[in-house]
């Protein structure tokens, strides 16, 4: 399957389990999404469970916090994430605090849906990446999968974590390529890293689309790396981290979001307080420029192969 596929897997199989799964969003129930995630979940199961909403982030969001609260789980979808915004009041002060304001009475079991992320030329307000918003608020979980199995994964242990989650969908992987993908529900666990490779000189921490990044300038340029794919980027999954950094005492983090307050700049401040006995260089982020999302040249938005290289060599020849 492809990453769509896994997707779109899950959700028929965990609306096939639970009644109470409600999804609902913009053009997600006859069109099957703009990505097609959702094709043929209304057909098969009514379009009071794949509710097609008006154009209004906010009510979307609004109304799956309620029908959470209410002893549904609904599974809202954001079109682009870029258009999740107008609906950030809902996300911080409602979905994110609900369990700690009523004491735990009250919790909200719902995985908020959204494709992000640049790489399909989309421009400024198709291509953002702003999962730094959301790891910054206290009450969500942050999960992106890197690969058609760890979607489906991680999706089924989000649906079934019976509080917020954030599940941010990198839509340049979504039809880029293919895995052996059971048919069956399965789990991914949160919060817990994936080696994706080993090596001994260098620790390569990424997430989302840059993980095939990495990969494969990692592979043609035989860099002898750990790759650290976090998969939960709240709470991230510090052991593995400082695990590898204790044996390779180098570190690149890399993510096409922009680099000021990313998560590139948390990771480094937790691999100082812990472990800065056994660096060996300084840490160093290959990110996203601090600007606006271009239309016609990504490929000087995004990390690439050469930059991630030119970050390696300098790493690795630090003295």
């Amino acid at each position: 399957m492809n990453m769509v596929q896994a997707l779109n897997s899950q959700l028929d199989l965990k609306m096939g389990q639970d009644d109470s799964i409600i999804l609902l969003g913009e053009d997600i129930g006859v069109d099957g999404g703009v990505f097609r995630v959702t094709d043929g979940l209304q057909a098969k199961y009514g379009a009071e469970r794949v509710l097609d909403t008006p154009l209004e982030e906010l009510g979307i969001v609004g109304m799956a916090i309620g029908m959470a609260t209410m002893g549904l789980k609904p599974i809202p979808e954001i079109q682009f994430q870029d258009f999740i915004y107008t609906a950030f009041d809902q996300i911080v002060n409602q979905m994110a605090k609900m369990r700690y304001r009523t004491a735990g009475r009250i919790t909200v079991p719902m995985v908020l849906r959204t494709p992000y992320g640049g790489g399909i030329k989309g421009g400024l307000y198709h291509s953002q990446s702003g999962e730094a918003y959301f790891a910054h608020t206290a009450g969500l979980t942050v999960v992106t999968p890197s690969n058609p199995y760890d979607a489906k994964g991680l999706l089924s242990s989000s649906i079934d974590l019976h509080d917020p989650v954030i599940f941010l969908e990198p839509k340049r992987l979504y039809r880029a390529q293919k895995a052996d993908v059971p048919d069956e529900d399965y789990k991914v666990p949160l919060r817990k890293a994936n080696l994706v490779r080993s090596g001994d000189d260098l620790t390569i921490i990424t997430y989302g689309s840059m993980v095939p990044t990495v990969l494969q300038a990692v592979e043609k340029n035989s860099l002898n790396a750990d790759v650290l794919d976090l998969r939960t980027l709240v709470p991230y999954d510090i052991d593995a981290i400082i695990k590898s950094v204790k044996k390779t005492g180098r570190v690149m983090i890399v993510h096409e979001a922009p680099r000021t307050l990313g998560m590139g700049s948390e990771i480094s401040a937790a691999i100082v307080e812990r472990a800065i006995e056994y660096l060996y260089a300084p840490i160093v982020r290959v990110t996203g420029p601090d600007t606006p999302f271009p239309y016609r040249l990504e490929e000087y938005y995004l990390p690439n192969e050469k930059r991630i290289v030119a970050a390696a060599r300098k790493i690795l020849n630090f003295r």
